[in-house]
């Protein structure tokens, strides 16, 4: 038993030439217990509309600008718009909750509710399993108050609807259970949100912005960008609390309080996730977009390069965190240039090619004006402050119809303010507004999962295109038959193949009604196809009655135990993504629209 536990936590560690592919959503955390980065996950979707998930760990030195990764078979799965949360204690650890995975052509897509502990001094993982515990979600967020992990938000999609989530959940690092928060009706608290930043102070947890989607009736959905400012106060108390506006579990007291307005803030905005700048006890913003949603025609977007500090304590204080100016006599165009990198987010700018490409042709401009060191605007960067340095690290920016997920990394000292170091450029070019038809040379990035681990990314490799599945009364040809008969050997891929045939669209009405969702029961699939089967046993049988609704029975039970294989493996591969057997049933069988995974990911 020994042997295999070692086995299965067995951890390959290598040195790598630089910061991972290209990617969004990962998690870009400080190491509680050494001055090192840690990148977990990440997702990147191509030009030609493949979707690349990531459960690689890298490991970030910047005392030698070195990027080492380390793989291990116990892990988690592929992932992206998940939340990790760190502590000191044991030698460190980094706590990972939930996130979301879809299949290489996006015919497959679930959320996670899985829980992981990585063991900063073993580099190994472990899977944390309560009975009780939050549900499967993305674009949550977590943060460290004390030996508390709060969780809170995000949102699940199960295909037709996106659902915005505002529960509050609390895992205690001692004794290793979940619990949830629940507040009394008249307790203001956040509503629903996904994208926010969670930010941990002495006194308890501050939560800023986010985005939700609006849905009305008969009408389109709108995104909202939110940027209201609450407060989750907390504290250990000896006994409960008599206030009613206060939620007791145990000695930990918790109580929302939503902070005023400042009259100085950034502009609205989303996909900012603001970073914890501890020694001073700030969060730092970078980027983000403003999205003009109201015409159904058109999508406008501001995408923003500014950079931002909010005092966590007391009601909470915005400040514009500007690069110092230059001190050179006569040179009256400097504030110039910062004036044009604040505005140059409008969209009019022509050709970016991230920051080598600057107009330094202006004579109002100095080349070496550390406003030209900014990186270019973008949303959804990771971002992270170890002692006094921001790092960020990709992004995302959209020109036009296109998207353009960059792999730069870049840092600036938060204490000095006197300009950008490039740390990794890239050769990602942004074509001129109206020439995005224009390919960009980075298909680099598009390698399957790099790390060789991930058992999602090389099974759905070949599922969306060749493994259509057979009804019974199909008569394949020879050639179609030994591909059949090969693809049979696989169940996991008829499986992972299967969850994107149930939810497609295009399937015919007999079809669906003559085929066994995820999560049904003979009984329930046969209920609701019993006519179908009635009248087929019809054609083919002088029975009549009784005897015929058995017939129809006989060839409902054969369809389903042809498929029980399947079924019972997708139900393992959702189980794997942490989902119970109610969510199961009811996310496995979700059929038609939605698009959950090309519609919840860019704005949150």
């Amino acid at each position: 038993m020994n042997r295999e536990w070692e086995d299965a936590h067995k951890v390959t560690e290598e040195l790598v030439e630089g910061p991972p592919s290209r990617r969004a959503n990962a998690t870009l955390t400080p190491c509680p217990s050494g001055n090192y980065l840690w990148c977990i996950g990440g997702e990147f979707f191509s030009d030609d509309g493949k979707a690349y998930f990531y459960n690689d760990v890298y490991r970030y030195n910047p005392d030698k600008d070195e990027w080492r990764k380390f793989v291990s078979p116990t892990c988690p799965g592929p992932r992206s718009a998940h939340a990790v949360v760190t502590s000191a204690a044991g030698g460190g650890k980094l706590f990972l909750f939930g996130g979301e995975f879809s299949s290489l052509y996006q015919n497959t897509f679930h959320h996670y509710r899985d829980f992981w502990s990585f063991d900063i001094s073993t580099h190994s993982w472990d899977r944390l399993d309560t009975k009780i515990r939050p549900s499967a979600r993305s674009g949550h967020r977590m943060a460290m108050w004390k030996h508390y992990i709060v969780l809170f938000g995000g949102f699940y999609d199960p295909g037709h609807r996106t659902q915005y989530l505002n529960d509050t959940w609390v895992f205690d690092t001692q004794e290793y259970k979940w619990r949830q928060i629940e507040f009394k009706d008249m307790d203001r608290k956040p509503s629903a949100r996904s994208g926010f930043s969670f930010l941990s102070t002495p006194e308890g947890i501050v939560l800023h912005g986010g985005y939700c989607k609006e849905y009305i009736k008969g009408k389109r959905p709108i995104g909202v960008m939110l940027d209201d400012t609450w407060f989750l106060r907390m504290s250990l108390e000896t006994s409960q609390s008599p206030s009613s506006s206060t939620v007791s579990s145990d000695s930990l007291s918790l109580k929302w309080e939503r902070r005023k307005k400042p009259s100085f803030a950034p502009h609205i905005r989303s996909g900012c996730t603001m970073a914890l700048w501890s020694v001073k006890g700030m969060g730092v913003l970078f980027g983000g977009v403003t999205d003009d949603d109201r015409d159904e025609e058109s999508l406008e977007s501001v995408f923003w390069n500014d950079l931002y500090g909010y005092q966590l304590v007391g009601n909470g204080r915005w400040q514009s965190m500007t690069l110092k100016k230059l001190k050179k006599a006569g040179k009256g165009g400097k504030r110039k240039a910062a004036a044009v990198q604040q505005e140059e987010s409008d969209g009019d700018d022509d050709g970016i090619k991230t920051q080598e490409v600057k107009n330094t042709k202006d004579l109002d401009v100095d080349p070496d004006d550390p406003i030209l060191t900014t990186p270019i605007p973008r949303y959804n960067a990771m971002l992270t402050v170890l002692r006094n340095t921001l790092y960020i690290y990709g992004g995302i920016f959209e020109r036009g119809s296109r998207e353009y997920t960059l792999d730069d990394f870049y840092s600036i000292q938060l204490d000095k303010l006197e300009r950008y170091t490039c740390l990794k450029h890239s050769g990602i070019v942004i074509p001129a507004e109206g020439d995005e038809s224009s390919s960009d040379e980075d298909d680099d990035g598009v390698e399957s999962d790099e790390d060789g681990n991930s058992d999602n990314e090389t099974r759905v490799e070949e599922d969306d295109e060749g493994l259509n599945l057979k009804r019974l009364d199909d008569t394949p040809d020879d050639e179609e038959a030994d591909e059949l008969v090969d693809v049979r050997h696989d169940v996991r891929a008829q499986a992972t193949a299967f969850m994107g045939v149930s939810r497609d669209t295009a399937r015919s009405a007999e079809d669906v009604i003559s085929t066994p969702e995820p999560g049904e029961t003979l009984a329930l699939f046969y209920a609701r196809s019993r006519e179908y089967w009635t009248q087929k046993a019809h054609g083919v049988s002088d029975n009549r009655g009784k005897q015929l609704r058995r017939d129809g029975f006989s060839f409902a039970e054969e369809r389903y135990a042809e498929y029980k294989p399947i079924l019972e493996e997708v139900e393992k591969i959702l189980a794997e993504a942490g989902l119970d057997e109610d969510e199961m049933k009811a996310g496995a069988a979700q059929t038609g629209g939605g698009g959950g995974i090309a519609s919840s990911r860019n704005r949150r």
